[in-house]
């Protein structure tokens, strides 16, 4: 059987999640150099093709409750234009169902060229997130009953900007996805018969950078820091450091460091032209990462291109 203690941190994390406990923010991802598109909207069309790519990750594997994130998006150019477009799709998945929200975002983008390789695009994100609240299913993290008003398809709109600048070697992005902070539910009607928490989603800014080094003269080895960095109101700053190998153009291997927060190895496969996948795991270096419970958290990345041969050769994307 498993301890009380197992059910008590599983309660705290939803309850975390979903109250003022702490500020809400966006999802994290380790594989955030291939996941441009769910931060950045300027970053639609900037493959040069029609490129699909989805995102699992489960988070603090072992805790009952962890979380789960989905994301899918789908974007390419216009041709014969400087326009880009796109679809962006999150869902997160909190306590086995307790708390389901799911973003929903049409992206479009303009691009224009300000340097022989350069190039700098603007990013508008439209849509808005459905919440889905089950007061019951907390009932099966505690043993004192708790009752509310459950919260189903609630639809909050918003809109996202971003910008983003990039050559064959180079990138870096400035973003807000979500510009409108929304209150969820309010607590003022809270009686001694029900618990109602209040729930904001704040705004959350994004920088993402990234460079690609060759470190032979063959080509065939190349050396692609990046970093990522997330400010929302009420929490630390969140910086994410990544140090990756691309050998021939196919296998990709390193290691990640979030900031007082997880250490991280990633590895990826070009399996073709068209397809590649990617891994990561995490490993928490908070108090929480050092419970029996807490297995680390997990990602799987897969990446569908449309890419024709002479693209390849002419113009080799790395991000």
């Amino acid at each position: 059987m498993v301890s009380n203690k197992y059910y008590f941190v599983s309660l705290i994390l939803i309850l975390t999640t979903i109250g003022g406990l702490l500020a809400q923010q966006d999802a994290q991802y380790t594989q955030y150099m291939y996941n441009t598109m769910s931060v950045n909207p300027a970053y639609a069309g900037s493959r040069g093709q029609l490129s699909i790519a989805g995102l699992y990750r489960s988070q603090w594997v072992g805790l009952e409750g962890s979380p789960e994130t989905f994301t899918f998006n789908l974007h390419s150019p216009i041709r014969n234009s400087k326009l880009g477009y796109g679809v962006s799709i999150v869902n997160d998945n909190i306590g086995d169902g307790v708390v389901q929200e799911t973003y929903l975002d049409a992206v479009l983008s303009y691009t224009i060229d300000v340097s022989f390789e350069g190039k700098l695009s603007f990013g508008l994100s439209f849509g808005g997130s459905l919440l889905n609240l089950d007061f019951n299913g907390l009932n099966n993290f505690d043993d004192e009953p708790i009752s509310g008003d459950n919260i189903d398809n609630k639809f909050s709109p918003n809109f996202g900007l971003g910008i983003y600048y990039h050559t064959n070697k180079f990138y870096v992005g400035v973003s807000a996805p979500r510009l409108v902070a929304s209150n969820y539910f309010d607590n003022s009607q809270q009686d001694s018969n029900s618990v109602q928490f209040l729930s904001r989603e704040k705004i959350n800014f994004y920088l993402i950078t990234g460079l690609v080094l060759d470190l032979d003269r063959n080509d065939r080895l190349k050396f692609k820091p990046a970093l990522l960095t997330k400010l929302v109101g009420g929490a630390p700053l969140q910086v994410d450091l990544s140090a990756s190998f691309l050998l021939d153009e196919r296998f990709s291997f390193g290691v990640a460091y979030r900031w007082d927060a997880a250490f991280s190895a990633l590895i990826g496969f070009q399996l073709s032209d068209q397809l590649m996948l990617g891994l990561a795991y995490d490993k928490e270096t908070t108090e929480l990462g050092s419970t029996q419970f807490n297995d680390g958290s997990f990602e799987i990345f897969l990446r569908f291109e449309l890419v024709k041969s002479f693209q390849r050769l002419v113009s080799p994307r790395f991000f």
